[in-house]
């Protein structure tokens, strides 16, 4: 079972992967069609991303997996 909350180190290599792409986290979220202080919230663990536009940010990102649908 996955785990519920983004860990520190996942949100750090998150952050990480978008500075050496050289794109802010704004313009991430303007890219993927999701609200910047979502994503910046989710980067700094201020969500826990369960569900809605929080948890697709962090699937995007690659800091959570996509839950299967049921």
């Amino acid at each position: 079972m996955p785990k519920p909350y983004p860990s520190e180190q996942a949100r750090q290599e998150a952050r990480d992967r978008l500075a050496r792409q050289g794109i802010t986290a704004k313009e991430w979220a303007i890219q993927h069609e999701l609200t910047p202080s979502t994503v910046y919230a989710v980067l700094n663990g201020q969500k826990k991303c369960l569900r809605g536009e929080s948890h697709r940010a962090a699937v995007l990102l690659g800091i959570k997996e996509s839950s299967p649908t049921t």
